[in-house]
């Protein structure tokens, strides 16, 4: 069984080369090449969104324990 703190543990991934294409326009908002974006994903979801990051484009360039990263990526991360 998993303790209370595997729950909250969370990592911060660092993405480049997402962009729009047949899979992220089943969003409802677009998405924009960029040279960075920070993804905050909890520890339970890491497969799935390595996944998701991979069918749209993007490269995992780091991984970061959340709260081990600059103030400033990590305010990215959260939007």
């Amino acid at each position: 069984m998993l303790g209370a703190s595997s729950t909250t543990r969370a990592f911060v991934y660092e993405v480049t080369g997402l962009k729009q294409n047949e899979e992220t326009s089943k969003f409802n908002y677009p998405v924009r090449n960029s040279s960075s974006q920070f993804i905050r994903v909890p520890v339970d979801r890491m497969n799935e969104e390595m996944r998701r990051i991979t069918r749209m484009g993007g490269t995992i360039v780091a991984i970061h324990p959340f709260g081990a990263i600059p103030a400033k990526e990590t305010a990215a991360a959260a939007e």
